[in-house]
């Protein structure tokens, strides 16, 4: 049996090589281009990147983040997308170890990667990752041990209640959109994965940190209220927190109100 050592750079290398895959998607899905075909090209000259030119992180350090061809500049965005991804996988192997709610976990952490940056670029939250999410999660909480199927149907149902009321509610009262009704759906996928204990932190967590990032925003730029912020990538924060520190956190809350 491999080493712990050996089995935490393997599960790195995944998340890196899983990371590559992730900046096609980040940058193809709002396009609606394949994500298959064709392969990774410069976008400057349009020669397709060797495979010695797609080693992840490696590949961009290298080469010093320029095209080999005609030295055109790639995005940061690429490496950090590898590095992030290949942390993520190793702190998920830490907590989870070598399991099957490791990989469940991977796949959807992976999967919050590519929303977040998609939001922050496009203000979009592709449905054609968080209705297949939602599906696929549910699907998992047969065989996990935890979330329940029921907490996962429950996280499911409240995790698009929630946020579907408060949209419509402002678009009621103001005749505006104030929450775009992607964040619904990612929420949703978020409860099928986590299960309806994590829906209440979620959202407080995320809505904390947006309103804190939001007004610090408003303040530099100068802008009203009306500035349009996506909230996706809070909403990943949240998630990402409860899955690694959730518990130790609501616990600690606990104990204050003691």
């Amino acid at each position: 049996m491999p080493s712990v050592p050996l089995m935490a750079v393997a599960v790195f290398v995944l998340g890196a090589v899983t990371g590559s895959f992730l900046n096609v998607c980040i940058y193809r899905m709002p396009l609606e281009q394949s994500i298959i075909t064709p392969g990774s090209r410069c976008m400057a000259c349009g020669t397709a990147v060797c495979w010695f030119d797609n080693i992840p992180i490696i590949s961009w350090l290298l080469l010093r983040g320029r095209c080999r061809h005609c030295a055109a500049p790639f995005s940061l965005r690429y490496p950090l997308v590898e590095l992030l991804t290949g942390l993520l996988s190793l702190a998920l192997f830490i907590k989870f170890g070598a399991t099957l709610q490791y990989l469940v976990l991977f796949i959807f952490v992976a999967a919050l990667l590519v929303v977040t940056f998609i939001d922050f670029d496009h203000q979009i939250i592709p449905d054609e990752i968080s209705l297949p999410g939602i599906a696929i999660g549910f699907l998992c909480s047969f065989f996990l041990p935890e979330p329940s199927w029921l907490s996962s149907l429950l996280g499911i149902i409240a995790g698009w209640g929630l946020l579907a009321l408060v949209f419509y509610g402002y678009l009621w009262l103001t005749g505006r959109e104030g929450m775009g009704g992607g964040d619904a759906k990612l929420l949703a996928m978020m409860g099928a994965f986590l299960g309806l204990k994590a829906i209440p932190f979620i959202i407080f967590s995320s809505s904390l940190v947006g309103s804190i990032v939001g007004l610090s925003i408003m303040k530099i730029q100068g802008k009203d209220r009306h500035l349009a912020i996506p909230f996706g990538p809070y909403l990943v924060l949240g998630a990402l927190l409860y899955i690694f520190f959730g518990p130790q956190i609501i616990s600690w809350y606990l104990q204050l109100g003691r």
